[in-house]
């Protein structure tokens, strides 16, 4: 019997890996096995590693193939994909595979592989939307398809095109961050939305909260729906395949080991950061909490910090660690290891947007360092002004 596959596409941004974790977490919670592949444009992995660190993955590592440094779209993706289903029907037999795409992917090139499949039967294709994006963006959904039909009279293709057509395959179509929204404007986006694509069912999901049960009511994909538009976007995406980042898409990646000045990270981030940073996201810390892991994780004009956990040097330096002595040598053998001068202690970020935009932006990052002299102060106990939240949520799943 063919396994059922949701796969959870969406633009940059729009909550797929909370959704994707939530699930995994429901799994596990129900002893449901369950098999994951995630997918990043970029080659810093993030959503691999804030996968790889859920509960249900943790528990077991077989279920999770991770794909980066390009899009499941692209050729090579769909030969990765290829690769990392066989590995995981291989040695294990689970009930469902949930797929959380790079937000830059097509869903068109997924839909004409698994229509091609015996193992196994794509029954879900979600596209999330991200509601403040489109209020923000796209005013609120109204100038989607105006924007789309601009395209068309200009003969170009960009994020607007890829926006619209994943909706337009989609299943499913789930608004996500609709607390953030008026919400006597979220009726607007859903009839905009609905208008592309009619026969997607309408759901909001907040914070990923979707019942994992309900996945194993859907039917197979409707591949006779989408078949005109397939045969109207084969001659483009075709030509498109050996993209592995499309649509003018850049991403840097910004890795170091010096922590993040706390007030010039702030400005930079209020000088430098629009709406053609598509996305950022990765860990990082600040000389003003130099005990925290924390993660980043931006999406248009939306910043959230959480809290992913503590750095083994912190642990170390603190005067009351709350662990054994021998715990404690176990962390210095673990830190001498360490190629950091800080000892576990990094910054890894990826930055994907427009490409002057994305020099410009990570230009600005890398300048709020902390310098030779700064780390000096550090050292010795200087306190840095800190703007940032005090408050920071913990992440779970």
């Amino acid at each position: 019997m063919a396994v059922p596959v949701v796969i959870l596409n969406g633009f940059l941004g729009s909550g797929k890996t909370t959704l994707f974790r939530n699930l995994l977490s429901q799994a596990k919670k129900n002893d449901i096995p369950v098999c994951a592949i995630v997918n990043d444009m970029s080659e810093l992995d993030v959503d691999g590693e804030l996968i790889g660190i859920s509960e249900a993955v943790e528990y077991n590592k077989h279920i999770l193939e991770s794909i980066s440094s390009c899009v499941l779209s692209s050729k090579k993706g769909i030969e990765k994909l290829d690769q990392a289903l066989n590995k995981l029907l291989s040695n294990q037999s689970p009930k469902l595979i949930i797929i959380e795409t790079s937000g830059s992917c097509h869903p068109m090139p997924l839909v004409k592989y698994f229509k091609a499949q015996k193992q196994v039967t794509l029954v879900g294709l979600f596209a999330l939307v991200d509601t403040l994006m489109l209020a923000h963006d796209y005013r609120y959904g109204a100038e989607l398809i105006p924007r789309m039909q601009q395209n068309a009279a200009d003969q170009k293709r960009d994020t607007v095109n890829l926006l619209v057509e994943q909706i337009m395959f989609c299943s499913h179509l789930f608004l996500t961050k609709t607390d953030r929204v008026e919400e006597d404007k979220l009726p607007h986006i859903a009839a905009y939305i609905q208008a592309i694509n009619p026969f997607a069912s309408v759901h909001s999901v907040y914070f990923g909260r979707l019942a994992i049960g309900s996945l194993f009511e859907l039917e197979e994909y409707n591949y006779f729906q989408v078949a005109q538009l397939v045969e109207e976007l084969n001659p483009v995406l075709e030509a498109e395949e050996d993209m592995d980042r499309p649509y003018d898409l850049a991403t840097r990646v910004i890795k170091d080991d010096r922590p993040f000045h706390p007030q010039r990270f702030w400005d930079a981030c209020h000088q430098y950061l629009d709406q053609r940073i598509y996305r950022s996201k990765g860990f990082f810390w600040l000389a003003s909490r130099d005990k925290l892991s924390l993660l980043w994780n931006q999406a248009a004009g939306s910043i959230s910090l959480e809290l992913i956990g503590y750095w083994r040097a912190g642990i170390v330096e603190d005067e009351n660690p709350g662990i054994t002595e021998f715990e404690i040598q176990e962390l210095k053998k673990m830190l001498a290891e360490e190629p950091g001068r800080f000892g576990d202690r990094q910054c890894d970020l990826t930055v994907i947007g427009d490409q002057a935009h994305v020099e410009r932006f990570t230009d600005a990052l890398k300048a709020c360092f902390l310098t030779d002299e700064e780390i000096a102060l550090w050292k010795n106990g200087y306190e840095f002004a800190d703007p940032w939240p005090k408050n920071i949520v913990k992440i779970t799943g």
